[in-house]
């Protein structure tokens, strides 16, 4: 037997497609069978598997399950829930590795598997292994068992443990998302006031897309932290691994923002701690940790990336501007929305401000959101080195730990190659909009130098 994947759904951090389009119930299947052959080949006998609440996900999930099992492994089924949920299975249970059926922040007919393994991610070169295991029938023969264990309790113990924060009157957004049940119990752990919208799990998101990074899916959080006058909002994306935060007057806190208040009580009993953020970050977080005593350090977009960077520099904390908040201090070094809430709320009662004090003290400048250019998949890595060469010619200060990142007077830009979409991305951060006008030209004149239309594609 033997199995050929769409290669469109072999991603660098996950495997992931259109169920229906690039995504069957047999590729599940074979995805198990090549997981379990990697799995077995190192010692590993028992995994957790967990799925989130699409309408396709119990069916991938059995196919997945059977493919685990008929190539040698246990699998415990843990049932519906986050992606952090499953992480934490894996961190707590008698486990060596784990399965996460999850289409993530995406549309509602995407869905696809987030892989560990004996305390790593699985990705890049390790997923491209597990394409080539299906291809050549390159796989283990057994007969795994399949058992089911609840963690939520647990993990919602867990996530309280220690809790020294202040009452605080919050709002939640689950988005339809795997997080709503949790959620509901979470509040009744926590002092305060606390008001929920769209816990009910449903794969159709009718309510609004769950990505918390788009401004646009914060809108009835933002409502109804002004209608109850709150005193600030969370909102999390289909597997809750990604957060989003509103403050009292409805203004988002951005993920390299809700890192530089994260940081503050974890630098006060870990001084000198190393603090990671991927490049898309602004320049004042990279700053300001130091100015707080830490040592800042730029590293590549990607959740797996980050968690082995984090692994290899001993770092206590480590965040995203897509809202993934990775917490060693305390926790177990994953992203984790959920934690990264409980978290902020301790940290702001430790500051003895409000978050709207602490957002408004937060240097003011202009920057873009993540700004997407349509670059055909076989040029987008071609074109960062055609700009690189360029910028190397002309003496700019650039970075290139992950794409380019230029300073200049007026701010920085930055262009890199996405792992996951056939786009380039760009950011740019000046201190005023003029400044900003003028990266921004220097941007799209670099794209279209080498060909690119200087023009946003579509999310």
């Amino acid at each position: 037997m033997s199995h050929q994947f769409n290669r469109t759904i072999l991603r660098e951090y996950d495997v992931r497609g259109i169920v229906g389009s690039t995504l069957y119930p047999e590729d599940a299947y074979a995805l198990g069978r090549s997981y379990a052959a990697l799995a077995v080949s190192e010692g590993a006998k028992r995994v957790a598997v967990g799925r989130d609440g699409r309408t396709h996900s119990p069916d991938l999930e059995a196919a997945l399950v059977r493919g685990l099992a008929e190539g040698g492994l246990d699998v415990v089924r843990t049932g519906m829930g986050s992606s952090p949920m499953l992480y934490f299975a894996v961190a707590t249970l008698d486990v060596q590795g784990g399965v996460q059926v999850t289409g993530s922040h995406n549309p509602a007919d995407y869905n696809g598997f987030k892989m560990l393994l004996n305390g790593r991610s699985v990705f890049g070169a390790e997923i491209q292994e597990l394409g080539r295991r299906a291809a050549e029938g390159d796989w283990s023969e057994g007969e795994g068992g399949v058992e089911e264990a609840d963690v939520t309790d647990a993990y919602v113990d867990a996530l309280v443990k220690g809790f020294d924060g202040k009452a605080y009157r919050i709002g939640w957004d689950a988005g339809n998302g795997a997080a709503g049940p949790i959620v509901e119990r979470l509040i009744k752990r926590l002092p305060g006031e606390h008001h929920t919208l769209y816990t009910d799990v449903d794969g159709n998101f009718p309510n609004h897309h769950p990505d918390p990074t788009v401004e646009a899916n914060l809108v009835d959080l933002k409502k109804l932290v002004a209608d109850k006058g709150l005193d600030f909002g969370f909102a999390f994306d289909g597997d809750a691994d990604r957060i989003g935060a509103v403050d009292a007057k409805g203004r988002v806190i951005w993920g390299d923002q809700l890192l530089i208040i994260l940081a503050a009580p974890v630098l006060e009993e870990l001084p000198g701690a190393t603090i990671i953020a991927d490049v898309k970050a602004s320049q004042t977080l990279f700053e300001r940790i130091a100015e707080m005593g830490g040592s800042p350090l730029m590293w590549k977009t990607g959740h797996s990336l980050i968690k082995s960077k984090m692994k290899e520099t001993h770092a206590p904390l480590a965040g995203e501007m897509s809202g993934h908040i990775f917490f060693k201090h305390e926790w177990y070094g994953f992203d984790d929305a959920l934690y990264a809430a409980v978290r902020t709320i301790r940290a702001v009662s430790a500051s003895g401000k409000s978050l709207t004090d602490l957002r408004s003290e937060m240097p003011v400048s202009v920057a873009t959101p993540e700004l997407r250019f349509q670059v055909d998949e076989s040029r987008k890595f071609a074109v960062i080195g055609e700009v690189a060469e360029r910028l190397a010619a002309e003496g700019a200060e650039v970075n290139a730990t992950d794409g380019v990142r230029v300073n200049t007077p007026d701010g920085w830009w930055l262009l890199r190659a996405s792992n996951t979409q056939d786009v380039l991305v760009a950011r740019a951060e000046a201190k005023d909009q003029a400044g900003l006008d003028r990266l921004m030209q220097t941007v799209n004149k670099q794209l279209e130098k080498s060909g690119i239309a200087a023009v946003e594609a579509a999310h």
